[in-house]
């Protein structure tokens, strides 16, 4: 028998045995796989300042690199989620980002995609960490009403958690969220909503009517600060309470791509999505809108999310940015799940680390 073919016999023995235990191989690397995750704190090893990373960057249309808005901060101590979209607080499971650890949710607003996985969210938090206390929940005038509806969608759920694993996982005090409304300032002035531990979150209001309220926030600490528009059509409000933050983080929808949907819609006799894909524009942001709203505000790095619509096929990242270069002349990312910042402080940059998914 030839070298070559005791080798090649001893290689099909080896994938035989291979198969034959692909079972509890399988099982025994997941095991490990856990451990690992489990063990790996990687939000902790990020330098002191602002780490922002995008829990959700798309809309309300399905997108496998966009799940619905959702933006995560680590700002010193503090944990902060602003909207929680569908599939933000899964995303932030498998970014291992402290569930147990966020201190409050801010609402921007109203709209669905914003806030379908609030639930989700809370239910995570609480049993992540076995809290005492709800989940504090910021918003505008509004809040209160849609936390009640999710704490009254979820009072079963939290009783059998609660009855099945005990204090140990699930306390019954710390269940569901405890809403705290504020008024929306005047456009252009801004309002302290959060201070604590060296944080200062301010709320100030955007255009999206006919939507109302609708509100961002820009959050400061270390000297560092970050900016998230919410959904808005090009506001003045705005890129005056973002003057000279370090990162805008910024929806934006492409007119030109929700244009040829709606040729396609009525080409296929859909008049429902014709009549949805008309009105849409008005009230979100261009990609070159958020450019110019970058380069009036003077901020460092632009970060585009709530991507609309979805980009599906290769060249469409190029199409949704034609033009923002031209408009800003920064630094700028298109968004994904995953898109991972770091602001240390007392330092200007902005670095973006590798995709936190």
């Amino acid at each position: 028998m030839t070298r070559s073919r005791l080798v090649l016999i001893l290689l099909a023995l080896l994938l035989a045995a291979i198969y034959a235990f692909r079972a509890p191989l399988a099982l025994r690397l997941a095991e490990r796989g856990i451990e690992h995750s489990l063990a790996a704190a990687p939000f902790d090893d990020l330098p002191d300042g602002i780490s922002l990373v995008l829990c959700g960057a798309g809309g309300p249309l399905p997108d496998p690199k966009r799940s619905g808005p959702c933006v995560a901060v680590q700002a010193g101590k503090l944990h902060l989620v602003i909207d929680a979209g569908s599939g933000g607080a899964r995303n932030l499971t498998r970014m291992r980002f402290p569930l147990g650890s966020i201190d409050a949710l801010l609402l921007t607003h109203f709209h669905s995609d914003h806030i379908d996985g609030i639930g989700e969210l809370a239910m995570l938090r609480w049993v992540n960490a076995a809290n005492t206390a709800p989940l504090p929940v910021l918003g505008p005038p509004g809040t209160a009403q849609v936390v009640a509806g999710f704490n009254g969608a979820y009072a079963a759920d939290s009783r059998y958690r609660s009855a099945h694993h005990g204090d140990v996982v699930a306390p019954l005090s710390g269940h569901g969220m405890q809403a705290s409304e504020i008024a929306v300032p005047a456009p252009g002035e801004s309002v302290v909503v959060l201070e604590r531990e060296g944080v200062t979150v301010r709320m100030f209001a955007v255009n999206h009517a006919p939507v109302d309220p609708a509100v961002g926030y820009r959050i400061e600490y270390g000297g560092r600060s970050v900016v998230v528009s919410g959904d808005t059509a090009r506001s003045t409000s705005l890129e005056t309470v973002a003057k000279g933050a370090d990162l805008l983080v910024h929806e934006a929808l492409s007119p030109e791509m929700v244009a040829g949907m709606h040729r396609a819609a009525l080409a296929a006799n859909r008049p429902i999505i014709a009549k949805v894909t008309t009105d849409i524009p008005g009230y979100h942001s261009s990609p070159v809108d958020a450019a110019k709203s970058a380069t009036a505000a003077g901020v460092r790095h632009l970060l585009l999310y709530h991507v609309v619509p979805p980009l599906l096929l290769p060249g469409l990242e190029a199409a949704f940015l034609q033009g923002v270069p031209e408009a800003f002349a920064g630094p700028v990312t298109l968004g994904r799940d995953g898109s991972l910042f770091s602001l240390p402080s007392g330092s200007d940059a902005v670095s973006e680390l590798p995709n936190a998914l």
